[in-house]
């Protein structure tokens, strides 16, 4: 196991300011790294994560933009729903911004589902933000949409642990993959368990099954009118070259970037990487 680097220390040490807002009668749970004052910085999860999975990205970013992060709802330490739909969450993704009163040079950097749920928010407001980076994320190539894809979510059991420890030792990423960075899993791991009679994962089991995928994602793809990214790791099974391609033909102002050495969860296994085209990209952005 790699030895956990001072960078990595530095950034999770800048602990956020926690925040709450309504929205469709759910409480949605958000992070702030830093005040109004920049260009926005909004940062969504993917599936049954959490705003913190951005606690060693979003600080190195907190000096030149109004950087947070927030909990879709199911997730997190937000509330949970009779049923979920990307109109929805959409929605909440937009009511933070607002709520942070976030400028409209605002970008929405989002992993995995995460990526789903903004092009989703970017459709139904064209206007609201200035970029997105959706993080091996979008649209897959129709060869590629694979039939669990296509099959209703099954009811997944909720499991309950006798103490903490235990339960963070049960953590796996989700598409399951190996992680040579040990101290980032366990940091994320820490952040996703909570009390309940018992110690159990911090997101709705119902979820997959109370989820309607409302809109349609290449339309949304086609019709955006910010700027917009693609980073995705090259060894991803989640995501492929032929995938980012395809996305390309749909929306020709889209950027392409690879992340060598990078599965689907690439910021957790090329941090440094992931941080450093980041950065670039929003620098040219707001150059």
């Amino acid at each position: 196991m790699p030895e956990t680097p001072d960078w990595f220390w530095n950034a999770v040490e800048t602990e956020p300011e926690s925040g709450e807002i309504e929205v469709d009668d759910c409480d949605i749970n958000y992070l702030t790294w830093s005040g109004a004052g920049n260009p926005g910085l909004l940062f969504v999860h993917g599936h049954n994560a959490h705003a913190h999975w951005w606690d060693f990205i979003a600080p190195f970013f907190k000096d030149d933009f109004q950087t947070a992060a927030l909990d879709l709802s199911g997730m997190g330490d937000s509330g949970h729903r009779d049923a979920y739909d990307s109109d929805t969450y959409a929605r909440e993704i937009v009511a933070v911004a607002d709520e942070l009163a976030m400028p409209q040079d605002t970008s929405v950097v989002a992993h995995s589902f995460g990526g789903m749920m903004a092009l989703r928010a970017f459709a139904n407001n064209p206007e609201r933000f200035k970029g997105l980076v959706l993080v091996d994320s979008g649209v897959r190539h129709p060869d590629e949409v694979r039939d669990r894809d296509r099959e209703p979510q099954r009811l997944a059991q909720a499991k309950v642990y006798p103490d903490r420890e235990v339960a963070i030792s049960r953590f796996r990423l989700q598409p399951p993959q190996q992680c040579e960075n040990d101290y980032i899993v366990n940091h994320i791991a820490r952040h996703s368990v909570e009390y309940d009679d018992g110690w159990v994962w911090k997101f709705d089991p119902e979820q997959g099954i109370r989820m309607n995928r409302s809109g349609d994602l290449e339309a949304d793809l086609k019709g955006i009118a910010a700027r917009v990214a693609l980073i995705y790791g090259e060894q991803s099974e989640s995501f492929s070259a032929k995938s980012a391609e395809y996305m390309k033909e749909l929306q020709p102002a889209l950027e392409v970037i690879p992340i060598a050495d990078a599965q689907h969860h690439l910021f957790l296994d090329q941090p440094l990487s992931f941080i450093e085209t980041l950065k670039s990209l929003l620098e040219s952005w707001h150059a």
